[in-house]
C-alpha cells in the first residue's frame, strides 16, 4: 500500500479540523454523544478528502513505456518503407 503524500496529509488534517469546528459551532451541542458523532463524521470527511487528492504522476511510469496505440502507427510506417522482395536472378532466367 503506498504511503500518503504530504498533500494528502495536509488536506485531510485541515478538513478534519475545520469541519469539526464548523459542525460544533453550527450544532451548538454540548452532549458527549453529539460531540462524538461530529468527531467521527469529521474524520470520515477528512479521510474522503485525503483519498480524493490527485496523486502525482510517476516520472518513470508512462513516459518510458509507449502505449500500444502509439506503437501501432510506428509499425505501419516501417512496413510501408520496406522494399519489395526481389527474386533471385537465376530463377527468372530459367523460365
Amino acid at each position: 500500500m503506498p504511503r500518503p503524500t504530504t498533500a494528502q496529509l495536509a488536506y485531510g488534517s485541515c478538513t478534519v479540523i475545520l469541519s469539526t469546528l464548523a459542525m460544533l459551532l453550527l450544532s451548538q451541542t454540548s452532549s458527549g454523544v453529539g460531540i462524538a458523532v461530529i468527531a467521527l463524521s469529521a474524520l470520515a470527511l477528512g479521510l474522503l478528502v485525503a483519498l480524493t487528492v490527485p496523486l502525482p504522476k510517476s516520472a518513470g511510469g508512462a513516459a518510458t513505456r509507449p502505449s500500444p496505440r502509439a506503437a501501432a502507427p510506428a509499425r505501419s510506417r516501417v512496413a510501408a518503407r520496406s522494399e519489395p522482395v526481389r527474386e533471385p536472378v537465376h530463377e527468372r532466367m530459367s523460365s
